[in-house]
């Protein structure tokens, strides 16, 4: 019949906006728990780790002249042989140092009469040394590590002013273990990322265990990847609702 116009319905349109209220609900859910994730990762991180930029080459080549670091917040006491420490002496320096633990208190070390480390009679491989480099340029003679103080070199032993510069010192060169005020985890800038575990010491006791650092990023990784993905959802449903109006409107018309 002429003049008589005709309309179509959106077959499902019921159950679209049902799914649409849907998503929105997820959608606010993923941000919402996104958030927690992000913001509770970076909170832990904030408390348990502190950073450092390193100044010199001393630690080369595990840790680079200017890059910076993040340490672990750690009691002295917690510290083993192989740690990467932060510390403060004033009898070394007024500033945060940062070396390699080589020897605790009760340890016997010296160094080099085969041309290696050697803490407690045992021969340490050290694979963090750049290839090439001797364990030592000078003769470390046998020194016993005092109860409750560490002994300390850089990964650069021909330029780091460490335990060996302190040789004549009361302490033999040691520092106390309250002197300790984080261990280094990872270098972040430039990304070289976690120090690889000082095996080389497994031989003369246990190492350090790893701190949740791996776990505090994943949180803040997926915390954000959860806001991205959330936020996103509004715009690509509006889109997506857009093509099929149009899709299923066909060409307008009348009969």
């Amino acid at each position: 019949m002429s003049g008589q116009s005709t309309t179509r319905t959106v077959p499902g349109g019921t159950a679209r906006e049902g799914g649409g209220r849907t998503g929105q609900r997820l959608s606010g859910l993923a941000v919402a728990l996104g958030l927690v994730l992000f913001l509770g990762g970076f909170a832990w991180g904030a408390v348990l780790y502190r950073p450092y930029t390193v100044p010199t080459p001393s630690m080369a080549p595990t840790i680079g002249a200017g890059d910076r670091v993040l340490a672990q917040r750690v009691d002295g006491g917690d510290v083993h042989r192989g740690d990467v420490v932060v510390f403060t002496d004033t009898a070394w320096s007024d500033l945060p140092l940062v070396k390699r633990v080589v020897a605790v208190g009760g340890d016997t070390v010296s160094c080099c009469q085969d041309g290696k480390l050697k803490v407690n009679g045992e021969e340490i491989d050290e694979p963090y040394l750049a290839e090439g480099k001797a364990a030592e340029f000078g003769r470390i003679p046998e020194v016993t590590v005092p109860k409750g103080r560490l002994f300390l070199l850089g990964d650069e032993r021909s330029g780091s002013l460490d335990s060996t510069a302190h040789l004549t010192d009361a302490a033999s060169g040691t520092v106390a273990r309250g002197s300790v005020q984080a261990r280094v985890e990872a270098v972040v800038w430039p990304m070289n990322g976690m120090l690889k575990a000082p095996t080389g010491f497994e031989e003369v006791g246990a190492l350090s265990s790893p701190g949740p650092l791996r776990t505090v990023v994943a949180l803040v990784i997926g915390g954000a990847v959860l806001i991205l993905g959330g936020a996103a959802h509004g715009p690509l449903a509006k889109r997506a609702a857009a093509s099929r109006a149009r899709t299923d409107a066909g060409p307008a018309g009348a009969r």
